[in-house]
């Protein structure tokens, strides 16, 4: 099956997240990606033949060049001779220091599309600045909008911003892939990934702009419709694991008698206060005292599927080991496909969030350890004959084996 990406070939500088969750998505879909990278990197620790940096580099080939060297930089323009995309996700400034901008690069090739993914884009103030997704949900508002009930930040738990600059960045390759079929022409794409992330921040950015108004961390009140109960609930202990929760939201009074009824009707539920929707509202904190001794008692799941066949809103708040393991929509649909590593076995990657009918993107292969296609890049890509190589190596070009 020929996937959509195929003959396309990406020169991936990029590293951390937001980057190689970019050029995944192309990889996934049949780019040919190659990695461009240090001999040793220190954001991989060990192999990447499991956890994140596995998933986020599958489909991928890695070479290992010293950018250092005048000869490095050669070798890099010749594979720039021979790819259609350059990717970086470094600070505005890194790429023109190493004569890799797109100006430099176009004199290379003139067709070719550069896509640099910096954290605030090639103009403005802080145009130089280092980032990385913490800082920049920081930023852009989103720590503020998770803080507790006592005004603190909750912290950024999984870097949203990466995810959402990683996403934009694809399909900025992908518009920018669609100008070059139609007039021929490559160009450069700035992404700001503070951009991203600002442009999703959803409602309290548009009360401010729309109203001048900031709004306050919405912590457990919904945010669709007026609810209560609305929130997450302990439940009681699965085995050795204590931290079992399960998320309910009542949003009208039909909601509300069908819960009582699921719960088994009990005295305090005729208390007057939790009568009308605007008064269980009113008296939040008595609500969830009640609601949350029935959960203590209860089994997130059975309580899930209790409250649901009452029509009743709530679900189990997932782990880990409740998305690998036991969510029965995510195993129907393979999104967690095993990979088979030569000599090791096999491990799983999690799979491509969407599927065509004809021309699917896959989890074909793992991740390359650093530099583990050197001699297929330089031979399949460039080539380059065995005195050729040697060359390279003696330039400082390449690194030993």
């Amino acid at each position: 099956m020929t996937l959509p990406l195929e003959g396309i070939r990406v020169l991936d500088f990029t590293w951390v997240v937001a980057g190689p969750a970019a050029t995944r998505v192309l990889a996934d879909q049949g780019a040919e990606v190659i990695k461009v990278e240090r001999k040793v990197s220190e954001f991989v620790i060990g192999t990447r033949r499991a956890g994140l940096m596995a998933d986020l580099n599958r489909n991928k080939r890695s070479i290992a060049i010293n950018m250092a060297v005048p000869a490095g930089i050669e070798l890099a323009h010749r594979l720039v001779k021979a790819s259609d995309i350059v990717v970086d996700n470094f600070s505005a400034r890194v790429m023109r220091e190493w004569g890799m901008d797109y100006q430099s690069l176009i004199k290379i090739k003139p067709e070719i599309i550069c896509l640099s993914m910096s954290g605030f884009g090639h103009t403005g103030p802080r145009t130089n600045f280092v980032s990385y997704g913490p800082t920049l949900q920081a930023l852009s508002g989103f720590t503020m909008q998770m803080e507790d009930e006592q005004g603190r930040p909750a912290g950024f738990g999984y870097s949203y911003a990466d995810m959402a600059g990683g996403y934009s960045g694809a399909l900025a390759a992908l518009i920018a892939l669609w100008h070059r079929r139609r007039t021929g022409d490559g160009q450069f794409v700035d992404v700001a990934q503070f951009e991203a992330l600002v442009s999703v921040i959803g409602p309290s950015m548009l009360d401010l702009t729309v109203n001048g108004r900031e709004q306050q961390p919405p912590r457990w009140n919904s945010q669709e419709a007026p609810a209560a109960p609305h929130g997450v609930y302990r439940c009681r202990p699965d085995g050795e694991d204590t931290d079992r929760w399960l998320a309910i939201s009542v949003r009208s009074h039909s909601d509300w008698r069908r819960f009582v009824s699921a719960i088994g009707s009990p005295q305090w539920a005729s208390d007057p206060r939790f009568r009308t929707l605007f008064l269980r509202m009113q008296n939040r904190d008595a609500l969830d005292h009640h609601i949350a001794q029935w959960t203590a008692e209860q089994d997130g799941w059975r309580a899930m599927r209790l409250l649901q066949k009452a029509s009743v809103a709530a679900a189990v708040v997932s782990n880990a080991e409740d998305l690998c393991k036991r969510d029965p929509q995510l195993a129907a649909r393979n999104f967690w496909p095993a990979v088979g590593l030569p000599g090791v076995g096999q491990t799983h990657f999690s799979n491509v969030p969407f599927r065509l009918s004809e021309t699917s993107g896959s989890v074909r292969f793992p991740a390359p350890e650093t530099e583990q296609d050197r001699d297929w890049v330089l031979v399949n890509v460039l080539g380059l004959e065995r005195g050729e190589r040697e060359a390279l190596l003696a330039a400082g070009a390449i690194y030993p084996d």
